[in-house]
């Protein structure tokens, strides 16, 4: 009896797997002094350089809010959030930019961050949070 096709099969099926466990979203970036955080409520980074793209995970409880900060010295860079299967734009800030804010609510769930660079970032950090929605 042959055992290639069955170790191929073995194969292909352990790849699948791996490849079902993956998140949605994957990092791809190139960093210098680069220090990154990520717990199922909050996540940050800050860095000397940064160029592609930085992608956290959070967990939410029904009616919390996200709660963001984010300084940038030189270069553009653009935040994106997913809560429900649609990436969509949450802020992008260029050289010099500072701001300091907050959205939702948001259901129960995974919400994904999405950082991309436009090129070469310098000397930028960037936080997020989940917190309860005022009043609840």
């Amino acid at each position: 009896m042959d055992r290639k096709p069955v170790k191929l099969i073995l194969v292909l099926a352990a790849l699948a797997l791996f490849l079902a466990a993956c998140g949605r979203y994957v990092s791809s970036y190139r960093a210098v002094g680069l220090v990154r955080t990520n717990s199922a409520g909050a996540a940050s980074m800050s860095f000397m350089t940064l160029e592609g793209r930085m992608v956290f995970r959070l967990k939410c409880a029904p009616d919390q809010r996200l709660n963001y900060e984010a300084k940038l010295k030189n270069g553009r860079a653009a935040v994106y959030y997913d809560a429900g299967g649609t990436k969509t734009e949450l802020f992008s800030l260029g050289a010099g930019g500072e701001l300091a804010s907050s959205f939702g609510p948001l259901q129960k769930g995974t919400v994904y961050i999405i950082v991309e660079t436009d090129g070469r970032c310098e000397e930028g950090s960037f936080r997020f949070g989940t917190a309860q929605a005022e009043g609840n």
